[in-house]
This record gives C-alpha cells, structure tokens and sequence, in this order.
C-alpha cells in the first residue's frame, strides 16, 4: 500500500501549478519534528504543503503526502504506518486533512514521542483545535494559520509581480515611500475591486463561477466542518445557517442576542455558541472592546472577508461595508482588532483608525483626535496619517 500513496504522491507533485509563493512558507520554522498548517476550507492548504514538498524534497522518497481521507486508514492507525515509513527510510510524512481521523491528537503525541527521526506536518480545520484539552499535544506541536490570499499575494500573481511583506510599524513609518515605490511598478488599485470580489481563496484561478464554488464551499463548512467536530445535530444546521444569513445581510453591526435568538428560534447561550463557532471556522470576525472573551456578547460582527459579502448579495454592497470588512480582515491575521468607540478600529490596544476618506467629516467620530490614522480608499499615496486602504494589504 505505500507504493500506491508513493504513487499518488508523484502525480500530485508532477501537476502541481502553484500560483504564488505564500507569505507563510517564510514564517514556519520548518525544523520543528511536529508541524500543524490548519486553516478554512478554499485557502489552499493541499497545494501549501504540496508547494513545501516540491521546494523541499522533489521527488525524494524520504518525503511522503498522504491524505487522510483515503478509506485505508479507517483500518489502519496512523501511528502503525509513521511506524512502518520511518523503518523504510521515510523522514517527512505530511498529512493532509488530519481532522476526519478519530484520535488524531493521541497519535500524533505517540509519533513525535517514539519516532525520534520522523518529523510529521500535519493540516486541517482550525475547528479540530478548538474547545479541547490539547495541552500535552500543544507541548509537542507548533501550529501555523493558513488565511486566505492576502491582497499583495494576489497582486503579485496577478501582475506578475514579487513585492515583500511588510511590517505594521514600517508601513505607518514609511508608507508614503512604500507606496511610491509599489506604485512605480503596477497600478494596485487596478486590481483592488477584484480582490474584493474574488481574491481570497484559492480557486479565484479556476476558470468557473467563483461565488458558485464560494457558497458551496460555505455550506461544506457549515455541514461538515462545524457540525461534525462541534458535533451538532443535522436538524439544527438550518439555525446556523439562518444565523450566519443574518449577520451576512447586517454585518458589520453590533449584535442583539435577544433578537438574534428570537429571529432564529433558538436561546441565547446557543447563539453564543454558534457566533463562536462560526467565528472559529473563518466565516466571522467577532470583534470586542478589550480582551476577547466568548462567553460574552461582542461589540460587532464583521464577515470574516469581503468575498464572503458578495456571496449572500441581493443588490449593490456598499464600498464603506467592504473597505471595513478589507481592514479587518487583512489586520486580524497578525494583530489584534477590537471595537472602539472614538473610532473603527483600536490595532493592538494602541492604533486607532477610521476607515474610508478623511475629507468625509461625517466618518469623524473623534473630533480633531491627533492619534487618529486614517486607511483611505481610492488613494494611490497618502501622507502623514493618512495611508492608502490597500496597502494595508501588504502587511505580514
């Protein structure tokens, strides 16, 4: 059987188109023995981790991918075949969609324990790691997020270019000699609506319906991902995805639970729960003034991308709901978001910033505040505080 998967393994690699280079290949510290790339459905984990392989090892047998959810490992353990790789001269064993095999945790430990040659990189949905005591395997394993295409990944395939990431504090350092030097070599805002269109998960390169494929990749995460590892019965998907409808058609806002569980017919700990779990399946952003806290109600709720509005739209959406569900999502990867009243956003508990144009002074909910920074859309080059929206989709 390992011939097959060998087998397998080179033909992925031998079609293997990757689009762009991920800014995550350069942040996972890839000597670690235990290695988890977890991240929603469509952000193109499969082709991360076929991209690692092909840059990494080739064709080289020491390496191998498997899937896990061929029905060969519904009778054969995963500690058993690590086992029978590593006596074989295997060094890297990636497996994929981890999350479908019961007690992948258990195993994962004895692996790392026992198979002192082996490292093992393992994927799946960041819904696996969520509400369980994982301590003994957090010692172990180091885990990395895969989000979707930020916008300089998609520009960078798109125009052909290979521009950097860039830190939050050199971008408000810098960020008019920054965007000079990007502006110089493509026209970014060319290429911003269609991001916000079509740009963050992975199958925008498809040559098929994009909000298509993106609805039904919704309704797998709603009818696999969330309801079989938060093991919710199928008779209440229909409340969790009228809830999820509803934010979609409201978001941002800041929500009512009483009335969120009035309107879907259920209490209010269970809307509590189910904003958690959709917050936790990439679908939401739930933002809070202060520290986060799910057993609380948040400040507001924003669709986790700005795709993901174009997917439930009956009629025009507004620039003012994208550019804000833009910001958001492009910050929350690697900093801190919450809610604030003097302004739209608070970035790590110090930044404040409005989004939209400075000149509107009907967006100005702080006066003359001077710690204000503004992210303006249809700017090419800013200046002082004020920095073009869409750069902010270059940060690290």
């Amino acid at each position: 059987m390992m011939q097959a998967f060998f087998k397998t393994h080179k033909y992925l690699l031998e079609h293997l188109n990757v689009p762009v280079r991920r800014g995550l290949m350069d942040i996972v510290d890839w000597d670690d023995r235990l290695i988890g790339i977890v991240g929603t459905r469509g952000v193109g984990k499969t082709m991360f981790l076929l991209d690692y392989i092909s840059l990494k090892f080739g064709t080289d047998k020491s390496c191998l991918y498997v899937n896990l959810n061929n029905l060969y490992f519904s009778n054969r353990s995963i500690a058993s075949f690590a086992d029978e790789f590593q006596k074989t001269g295997g060094t890297t064993l990636v497996l994929d969609q981890i999350f479908k095999y019961p007690g992948w945790e258990d195993e994962l430990i004895w692996c790392y324990d026992n198979l002192s040659t082996l490292k093992i990189i393992f994927s799946g949905s960041p819904l696996m790691l969520a509400d369980k005591n994982l301590t003994e395997f957090e010692k172990r394993a180091k885990v990395y997020h895969l989000e979707g295409f930020s916008f300089r990944e998609f520009l960078n395939f798109k125009s052909g270019s290979n521009f950097d990431r860039i830190s939050l504090e050199r971008l408000l350092n810098n960020h008019v000699s920054i965007a000079a030097e990007i502006v110089d070599k493509v026209k970014p805002l060319a290429y911003f609506t269609d991001y916000l269109h079509h740009g963050y998960y992975l199958f925008f390169q498809e040559q098929s319906n994009y909000l298509e494929n993106l609805l039904k990749n919704i309704n797998l995460i709603l009818e696999i991902d969330i309801s079989y590892l938060q093991q919710i019965e199928l008779k209440y998907l229909p409340k969790l995805r009228k809830l999820l409808y509803i934010i979609a058609c409201s978001a941002p806002f800041q929500p009512n639970v009483s009335k969120l569980s009035n309107e879907v017919e259920t209490s209010r700990a269970t809307i509590i729960n189910y904003l958690k779990y959709l917050n936790q399946a990439s679908l939401i952003h739930l933002l809070y003034e202060g520290e986060p806290d799910n057993l609380k109600k948040p400040g507001e709720i924003y669709l986790q991308n700005p795709n993901l509005v174009f997917s439930v739209a009956t009629g025009d959406v507004s620039n003012d709901v994208l550019n804000k569900t833009f910001f958001c999502n492009q910050l929350a990867y690697r900093h801190k978001v919450s809610c604030s009243r003097r302004c739209d956003f608070l970035i790590n508990d110090s930044y404040q910033f409005n989004i939209g144009s400075k000149d509107n002074k009907s967006l100005n909910r702080s006066g003359k505040n001077s710690e204000l920074w503004w992210a303006s859309e249809m700017e090419e080059i800013g200046k002082g505080r004020d920095i073009p929206l869409w750069l902010f989709g270059f940060l690290d």
